[in-house]
């Protein structure tokens, strides 16, 4: 497992912009991230905290910077089908056809967790939420990190989701890490999040993605392919 560095605060200025340094900055952000540190970073919609999810006391971290309840699971981002297989028991035929229809993109999907997930990601539940995000910056972080990230909104439980990076200081100040200001977020709705881990597929938070587009990608996969994804 891997340990927190006693001296993780960096001599550099907290918010740093992603411009044409690009590859610096996600070079730093993966120092930071693989010392268990806590990176704040923008998404499709919001900006979020990200730490390993494999380090347990980086995960900890996180729940109490937002004063999130331990019950509540954390969401991972990816940034590929590779690094999905690495932490879900099954991929049904349900989820690929949702993944090859809206990933990447707003949609959040249900799996079973693999014994490789820490306890306190998942919550205890025999579900975990991942899913592959529509910004390009998200995906081009994800994949110099080389491993999944957790993605908590950045702000505080009870607080607007900050869509600025100056909006995460103001919640936060110096308790993260490191602040990658990739301009303003565009808000709006969180992800559609639905369980394709069993069937029937099932509805769990509406979202971004509408729950009648899905029904109509599974509904075609069940004509062709797999009649059981729709129970």
């Amino acid at each position: 497992m891997r340990k927190r560095a006693k001296n993780l605060k960096p001599a550099m200025p907290q918010i740093l912009k992603v411009d044409s340094n690009t590859e610096g900055v996600f070079k730093k952000a993966r120092e930071i991230f693989l010392a268990g540190g806590v990176i704040a970073f923008p998404t499709d919609t919001f900006y979020a905290l990200g730490v390993d999810p494999f380090n347990p006391e980086a995960v900890e971290r996180v729940f109490e910077l937002k004063g999130r309840e331990k019950n509540k699971p954390l969401l991972l981002l990816i940034s590929s089908r590779v690094q999905l297989e690495t932490m879900v028991k099954e991929i049904t035929p349900a989820h690929s056809a949702l993944m090859q229809k809206f990933w990447p993109g707003p949609l959040t999907l249900l799996f079973e967790p693999d014994s490789v997930i820490p306890e306190n990601v998942s919550a205890g539940s025999n579900r975990i939420g991942i899913r592959q995000p529509g910004n390009p910056l998200t995906r081009d972080l994800i994949s110099a990190l080389g491993q999944p990230i957790t993605a908590p909104s950045a702000n505080r439980s009870g607080e607007n989701p900050p869509i600025t990076a100056k909006q995460v200081q103001q919640s936060f100040g110096n308790q993260v890490d490191l602040i990658i200001d990739g301009g303003t977020c565009q808000g709006g709705k969180p992800s559609t999040l639905i369980d394709a881990a069993e069937m029937p597929v099932r509805l769990v938070r509406a979202g971004a993605l509408a729950f009648p587009a899905i029904e109509m990608a599974l509904r075609n996969i069940a004509k062709t392919v797999h009649p059981e994804v729709l129970g």
